[in-house]
């Protein structure tokens, strides 16, 4: 599946937010790239510009392309409550989301590998769809044979914060997907309203 792959400072620097994590870069030029990211001299957005860019950031924080984004917004749609809240909760859930959260994986990019190469458990089989859309009670764990990979042992000993919707077991390797989020509970900066507004254009 395509995956951006570009510089991930140049998309942080157009959001002005550090959406991949920690950036140096960023911190020294908080405002947008290109040769007039500067200046004060920036025409004023239209609704929808400011619309799509708020989807564009919510993509790229979760690592979704266009297509599955749409797929996602659907079912989001079609869920009981809040369609903005419904669309971040069931982004949450995604399986490489999950990795991420529970600290197996330092980003999503990293978690969502760990997944493509067989390193991932859901319910004690093997599963390798990154976009595996998780329900209340289902179990995410580390492989057997995957439990001494340096990359899984070094994220998890930095002690990364833990979420109230996720139950994790450091002897076993595993967590629980408990329940989803409530949007108080979701740290990303996100406008999910703004994403609605331009779905419903």
């Amino acid at each position: 599946m395509a995956r951006y792959t570009g510089p991930k400072t140049k998309i942080a620097r157009r959001f002005k937010e550090a959406i991949f994590g920690p950036d140096k870069t960023l911190e020294k030029k908080n405002y947008p790239p290109g040769m007039h990211g500067n200046s004060r001299r920036r025409g004023k957005q239209s609704e929808y510009a400011i619309q799509l860019i708020e989807k564009q950031k919510a993509k790229y924080t979760y690592g979704v392309l266009e297509r599955q984004f749409a797929k996602t917004f659907g079912i989001a749609v079609k869920k009981r409550g809040i369609t903005g809240e419904n669309l971040l909760k069931l982004l949450e859930s995604r399986l490489d989301n999950t990795v991420y959260r529970l600290g197996i994986a330092p980003t999503r990019s990293a978690a969502r590998q760990l997944v493509s190469h067989n390193h991932i458990l859901v319910n004690g089989e093997i599963v390798n769809i990154a976009s595996l859309l998780l329900k209340a009670g289902d179990t995410v764990a580390v492989r057997e044979k995957s439990k001494s990979l340096e990359a899984i042992t070094t994220s998890l000993s930095t002690g990364k914060k833990r979420f109230s919707w996720l139950d994790w077991n450091d002897k076993d390797m595993s967590g629980t997907f408990v329940n989803y989020p409530e949007r108080s509970e979701i740290p990303e900066n996100i406008k999910e309203q703004l994403i609605v507004e331009l779905y419903s254009k």
